[in-house]
């Protein structure tokens, strides 16, 4: 005899009973807009420089550059993130290489602009570390000791050159007290009020960075604890949070997003400003090494990142699997 009543009558499960449903029913679903792709571009050379860290990922040449900007445009990719790398005879003390003009950051930008105009959003990494001969993100007084205040000229400069080479938007990374408001007004007194700025809010002293030195051949010799914020806090991210968008932010990121999936909900909760997250590259090289031993699969892990980093909170996720997942998309 049939006992009805002795089942539940709430089946979560219907709602995951085919492929079809499972899509009708998702709350978040990633788009080829929400993603940035960050690019390396390398000074003096002929071909691509393979990261041997980060498989897959390269050093561009201003040529392949210029191509990976066009594949990004073609894949519906929002923006594009550029790091400079120069020659390392050109790293000094105060980062000069930054500041020039004719600094292989500001012709990547160029290029990038000339090739795909406003197609793509053109961010660039405003920071010293890939400048300086010691490899830190700010110049550094007679005890060794990152000035902050001395580097936030430094910062304005690099700002305006940046601005002058075309770039739509500013990515200020060095953590520096201050540097969101001497950016924002270094950019308005020289006629660039349309430029925007994405502040590394909550940018973290990670060890995820690893593979990341590598792809911009930092001379880093020690540690950034100093100025890039403690794994164990979360009251500070807010802290910096409300001095960012007081000074001017327009868009607000942390960094690692993985780790801090926590940090980042706290951040996407509190704000009316778009909220970006960047994968980074000690992320993509757990994947990648992982994928390569056959011990995940690599493409539903790529795929399940992402899709946790925009549940968290964020509108825009800087990846270097950007085209390939667009594409997919």
């Amino acid at each position: 005899m049939t006992k009805y009543g002795s089942f539940p009558g709430a089946r979560p499960r219907r709602l995951r009973t085919m492929p079809a449903m499972r899509r009708m029913v998702a709350e978040y679903r990633l788009h080829p807009a929400d993603l940035i792709l960050p690019a390396f571009v390398r000074e003096g050379v002929s071909e691509p420089v393979p990261i041997g860290a980060m498989p897959g990922v390269v050093q561009h040449t201003r040529d392949t550059l210029r191509k990976a900007a066009v594949e990004a445009v073609e894949a519906g990719v929002a923006g594009i993130m550029l790091f400079g790398v120069p020659l390392d005879e050109k790293k000094d003390a105060a980062g000069t290489a930054g500041t020039d003009p004719d600094g292989i950051l500001q012709q990547a930008i160029r290029d990038v602009r000339t090739e795909v105009g406003d197609d793509l959003v053109i961010m660039s990494d405003l920071c010293l570390d890939e400048y300086t001969d010691h490899g830190h993100c700010g110049v550094l007084d007679s005890e060794g000791r990152v000035d902050n205040d001395a580097t936030l000229e430094r910062y304005a400069e690099m700002a305006q050159v940046q601005a002058d080479a075309g770039v739509h938007v500013v990515g200020p990374s060095g953590m520096m007290d201050g540097q969101v408001g001497v950016i924002r007004d270094a950019l308005d007194q020289t006629g660039h009020e349309d430029v925007s700025i994405l502040a590394y809010t909550a940018k973290y002293s990670s060890a995820f960075y690893g593979p990341f030195r590598e792809a911009v051949g930092s001379s880093l010799k020690g540690d950034r604890k100093t100025y890039q914020q403690d794994p164990a806090n979360l009251r500070e991210s807010l802290r910096e949070l409300a001095l960012d968008l007081e000074e001017g932010a327009d868009m607000v990121m942390v960094k690692p997003a993985l780790p801090y999936l926590d940090v980042l909900a706290k951040i996407a909760d509190a704000v009316d400003v778009p909220v970006a997250a960047y994968q980074i590259s000690g992320e993509y090289a757990m994947i990648e090494a992982a994928a390569e031993k056959g011990w995940i699969d690599r493409d539903k892990a790529i795929m399940e990142s992402l899709t946790g980093i925009k549940r968290a909170g964020a509108n825009m996720i800087l990846t270097y699997w950007a085209t390939e997942v667009a594409r997919a998309l």
